[in-house]
């Protein structure tokens, strides 16, 4: 199976040779990396052109968006700009960050699950981060859900949902449309990755009303989002989160801000939800 990848990149000068480093000793190497340069100031633009004159499946790509680090906006307009870049020769297509270290044999055993079983649609491993001198699961989120920094795709599901949302939640709708289609999503717990840069390091103040934004345009509903939200909140060490997620549900709300799902498809979101929730209760 050919894989491709695109790599959005904005100051990323103190990671990008790790990642791709990283890359450039896979057991399988990709067939095309594109990296993206947005907008950056600092030195990431000429590290990446280091590696396109040693290896001939690595390219660049400038862009320019708003300097403002904005959760899911900016990145997947990025990834787009990298995505039209390629041909549509290739049956994985992968959105990576910018900052991570994927073990040598990752895309050997991301191409093996898709392999194995062809109703699986995503694919990806588990994100760790440093703390206190040890490499600690990043514990955002479930572990049945993979992490926006390494999302693998099969090429009939990544055209069936649309491609990628350029708005945040888009690493969540993508996998609920792909369960709506009937696609697995699959994680590898023995696949690790060091994730250099914690989540949201770079977020802006504004940016912490995004998630509750995003919490409604996934058609989540009043208490689907309070209980998410409280969720996130705790896992994260920061209550009063809460309520700065549920102002961004109302916000959004009360300006009818454009979903990310269609009627029929949030009401199975919701049904998935609540459903998920039972299991954890029961």
């Amino acid at each position: 199976m050919k894989y491709y990848i695109v790599i959005p990149a904005h100051n990323e000068s103190a990671f990008i040779k790790l990642t791709l480093d990283s890359l450039a000793a896979q057991t399988v190497l990709p067939k095309k990396v594109v990296v993206v340069d947005d907008h950056s100031t600092d030195d990431t633009a000429q590290i990446i052109s280091d590696f396109t004159t040693r290896y001939n499946w690595i390219s660049l790509v400038k862009t320019t968006s708003d300097a403002v680090h904005l959760p899911g906006s900016k990145v997947i307009r990025a990834f787009q700009k990298g995505f039209e870049t390629l041909d549509g020769n290739y049956d994985i297509i992968v959105k990576l960050d910018a900052d991570l270290i994927l073990p040598p044999h990752y895309f050997e055993t991301i191409l093996q699950t898709f392999q194995s079983d062809a109703t699986v649609g995503m694919a990806g491993g588990f994100a760790y981060i440093e703390k206190d001198g040890d490499w600690k699961l990043e514990n955002l989120t479930d572990k049945d859900h993979i992490r926006g920094a390494f999302k693998a795709y099969r090429k009939a599901c990544f055209e069936q949902i649309g491609g990628l949302k350029p708005a945040m939640g888009w690493d969540t709708v993508d996998e609920l449309l792909a369960k709506f289609y009937g696609w697995k999503v699959v994680t590898v717990p023995e696949l690790k990755v060091k994730h250099l840069k914690p989540t949201g390091a770079n977020y802006n103040k504004a940016a912490r009303f995004k998630q509750g934004e995003a919490f409604y345009s996934l058609g989540y509903g009043f208490w689907i989002t309070a209980i998410a939200s409280a969720k996130l909140a705790w896992m994260k060490g920061k209550p009063l989160l809460f309520l700065d997620y549920m102002r961004g549900f109302w916000k959004a709300k009360s300006e009818s801000k454009e979903m990310l799902v269609d009627e029929k498809q949030g009401k199975f979101v919701r049904r998935y939800r609540w459903g998920k929730m039972r299991e954890k209760l029961f």
